[in-house]
């Protein structure tokens, strides 16, 4: 039965459910009494809620607290057994893959190397499965036990109804690509274990604002620098964060010409790739036939070579151009979003951060525009290189607390969805 506000006392048990299970998420161990007022349910309810939750093996007791002159207060906590959730990152590197419980700790991994510029998608759609087997195989989970499989990617992603999510990666060559189904086709997983496919930089920015350097902010950026550049942006009107793809802004007219065709991307001058590039084509000594990371790390060794050894004076100008470039790709962010964070990660993000931050945030205030540069705060973020495969398995988390503790409904029998019947027997244009 429907209420006033068109709510029927399912969806109302559904919401009770989800705000138990996020209280005692973030701020678990807590007990009954305390439940009521972070979560403005009646005592009646928290004691309902409370019996269901326990019933389905969601909540468990974590020992017990002391009272005011009663009995002991016993505490709860969210069971870190009740549920599996698999992170995937498609980096520019390698594929990885991890398999979480309920309290995001890691019980298993692994990861495929990717040739430089390998975006083949049969491979990587082949390595996501090998890699959803092995973690599996690993732990003994079975795999109609997970919550979902959560899939950061480069690019956009399109969600459609006829092929799943779809994938726009213009700087690695994917057009349109359904990976969703792809994904579908090939698998061993229960029909019922759903995919969620984001944006790495939204996975990433997802990870840091549950659990890393924004949380309590209401508006932060968390800028992702790999081989490419991105920024996911979190305000109120947009909780959950949205991928802008913020490396193919244009910091130079007529500049160099970046990945994605067009010149003078910020990607062009910040991404790892055009930062080894630009120091090879300025006569530093870069290294011949490495990837991405270890020249990244060469230049910087360059740049800030151990004691007594004299540092490379064209690594020291490259990376001292590119922290203007990033400086003032920020400043464009401050002056769009006026953010209370900016938040710096990716791989190649925490190696450059660690020694450049200062000269970063010195080129943003003196390219934004004065009152928002005073109120935003730039720092590293928190959660290091696995931030978008923990960011990643928050997307299946944050969908099953939204249902409330329950798992996603098995498809109804019947013929199969017109994405699925497209791609079975077919391989990957």
């Amino acid at each position: 039965m429907a209420g006033r506000n068109g709510r029927t006392v399912r969806d109302l048990r559904r919401a009770n459910r989800t705000v138990v299970l996020q209280r005692l998420y973030f701020d678990g161990p807590l007990s009954r009494f305390e439940l009521g007022p972070v979560t403005g349910l009646s005592s009646g309810s928290v004691s309902n809620v409370v019996a269901d939750l326990v019933t389905d093996g969601l909540i468990e007791e974590a020992g017990s607290v002391d009272s005011d002159g009663g009995r002991p207060r016993t505490l709860l906590r969210v069971a870190p057994a009740s549920g599996h959730m698999i992170g995937v990152d498609v980096g520019e590197t390698r594929v990885r893959v991890e398999l979480f419980d309920l309290a995001l700790t890691e019980l298993a991994r692994t990861e495929r190397p990717l040739t430089p510029h390998r975006y083949d998608v049969e491979v990587i759609a082949g390595h996501i499965r090998h890699g959803i087997s092995e973690v599996l195989a690993d732990t003994g989970i079975a795999p109609e036990r997970l919550l979902g499989v959560g899939i950061g990617v480069p690019g956009i992603v399109e969600h459609t109804a006829d092929r799943g999510a779809v994938v726009h990666g213009q700087t690695i060559g994917w057009d349109a690509v359904p990976l969703e189904a792809l994904l579908r086709a090939g698998s061993q997983l229960p029909d019922a274990v759903p995919y969620f496919i984001d944006n790495g930089a939204k996975t990433l920015g997802q990870a840091e604002m549950w659990f890393g350097g924004g949380r309590g902010a209401r508006n932060a950026v968390v800028a992702l620098f790999g081989s490419g550049v991105g920024a996911c942006l979190v305000t109120p009107e947009v909780e959950h964060g949205r991928a802008v793809e913020w490396g193919h802004l244009t910091v130079r007219v007529r500049g160099r010409r970046c990945r994605c065709g067009a010149l003078g991307c910020l990607e062009a001058y910040a991404g790892a790739g055009s930062l080894i590039d630009r120091w090879r084509e300025a006569g530093g000594r870069s290294p011949e036939d490495t990837d991405e990371e270890t020249g990244l790390t060469a230049l910087l060794a360059a740049a800030h070579p151990i004691e007594g050894t004299a540092a490379d004076p064209v690594a020291l100008a490259v990376l001292e151009e590119t922290a203007e470039y990033l400086g003032a790709g920020l400043s464009d962010l401050i002056n769009l979003f006026q953010p209370e964070r900016i938040l710096i990660g990716g791989w190649a993000g925490l190696q450059l951060g660690a020694r450049f931050l200062p000269a970063v945030r010195r080129h943003a205030a003196s390219y934004a525009l004065r009152h928002p540069a005073e109120k935003v705060t730039i720092e590293m973020g928190r959660l290091g290189p696995d931030a978008v495969t923990v960011g990643a398995a928050i997307l299946p988390l944050a969908d099953f607390f939204a249902r409330g503790g329950r798992r996603a409904e098995p498809e109804p029998a019947g013929p199969a969805p017109a994405w699925r019947a497209a791609v079975r027997g077919r391989a990957p244009r």
